[in-house]
This record gives structure tokens, sequence and C-alpha cells, in this order.
């Protein structure tokens, strides 16, 4: 049986998969949810464009910093799709992206400098949690936890050994 003909700018899954670090069903993934696309060979094997890479590499630093895949789709879907984005299309993404970065940041430095105060937050601390309840609002709903739900239905933080995980 022929083999399909891969042109130089068409990677394998495999190939995607070695170079990014990324395993294959993760970029099953990916494609599925609209993250990155292929094409297909006669033979119906995915054959990605090089530029496939760096969006890999997009995905896995925004879902590092906590960013959720619907607002990961939504940048990579302000690229262009009809050639690979140049260095003035990322910039241009990222500089979006800049003010809700700055904003984690402030949030994380926040919670590093009052994370004295805040251990017990949710629970026993709401009069004194800047970062969770500003002025204790969910105090006006009452006295107790407002923002954790009922025992029943939390998992536990600690794994049985009692290490955090």
């Amino acid at each position: 049986m022929p083999r399909a003909r891969t042109t130089f700018h068409e990677l394998t899954v495999g190939q995607v998969a070695e170079r990014s670090g990324v395993a294959i069903s993760a970029l099953h993934f990916y494609e599925r949810k609209g993250l990155i696309r292929s094409t297909r060979t006669t033979s119906n094997q995915r054959r990605y464009s090089r530029d496939t890479l760096r969006r890999v590499a997009f995905i896995r630093t925004s879902q590092n910093v906590g960013i959720p895949l619907a607002a990961i789709k939504q940048a990579l879907d302000q690229l262009p799709s009809e050639r690979t984005p140049t260095r003035e299309d990322w910039t241009r993404l990222s500089k979006g992206w800049r003010v809700i970065l700055d904003a984690r940041i402030a949030q994380l430095h926040a919670l590093r400098d009052t994370l004295d105060d805040c251990i017990g937050c949710g629970c026993l601390s709401l009069r004194a949690c800047h970062l969770r309840n500003p002025r204790d609002v969910l105090g006006r709903d009452g006295a107790g936890a407002r923002r954790l739900p009922p025992p029943s239905e939390r998992q536990e933080a600690q794994s049985p050994n009692g290490s955090w995980e």
C-alpha cells in the first residue's frame, strides 16, 4: 500500500508529541477542543503544520500559570488560521493577556503577604480574610463557612498518610 507523502512542513502526531514533550493523547484532546488543527492523509493519519509546536508550547505555558482552556482557545482563535502566526501576532496576543497576568501576580503577592492571616480562610477567620472576603461581605449571610461545601461533599486535601499532594 503506498504511503501518504508528508511535506517538509507537516509533522506526524508522534513527531509533535516528541518535540513538544506532550503525550499523544493530550494532542488529540487539544484537537477535540479546537486548540490545534490537523489535516488527514489519504490513509486518515493526522498531519500537523509546524506552527502547531508553538501553539502547544503556548497552551502548556498558559495552563502552567492557571489560565483555563476556554481562555486559551479564545486567544488562539485570534491568531490567523490561513498562515503561520508571526512574532507580531504572538506579541498582540500576549499584550492582551498582560492585564490578566498582572492581576494574577497581584493576587499571588497578596496571598503570600497575608498568608499568616489566610490559613483559616473560609472556615474560622472570615472577618480577617482580606483576600477571599474583603470587608466581611459573607458575614451578612450569617456565621460559619460560606465558601466551603458541607463536610459530606468535601474531598480531603491530604492523602491518607497526611502528606500534601
